[in-house]
């Protein structure tokens, strides 16, 4: 069973990174990723494929490197400003997103 959970994680990942690649925009990755997020949340499906969806497609998917990255460069440039306008607005953004896809997944379910 384990290896066949692991086999499921890699093969989730490879989907998730192929996806991040084909999208190529952090800001929308990291909504479209919150989103889920918070649909799969909602849901409270098994410890199995939890580990699976949490562990191989989100973790590849949603990379937070990339939205550190992203402030990293504007750090850089010095624009302090900018910096924590765009700080605040993506957590802000990806929090919102997350409940929407959490209240999303509640009232498919309620409809169901």
């Amino acid at each position: 069973m384990k290896l066949k959970r692991l086999i499921c994680i890699l093969l989730t990942c490879y989907i998730a990174t192929i996806l991040r690649i084909l999208i190529n925009n952090n800001l929308i990755v990291s909504i479209i990723g919150s989103l889920f997020f918070g649909f799969v949340i909602a849901k409270r499906f098994d410890y199995s494929k939890e580990k699976i969806i949490f562990g191989g497609f989100f973790s590849c998917f949603t990379s937070f490197s990339g939205f550190i990255y992203f402030l990293y460069k504007i750090f850089n440039q010095g624009d302090w400003i900018q910096f924590i306008i765009f700080f605040n607005s993506i957590i802000l953004i990806n929090l919102f997103m997350m409940y929407l896809g959490f209240w999303i997944s509640r009232k498919i379910t309620e409809i169901s």
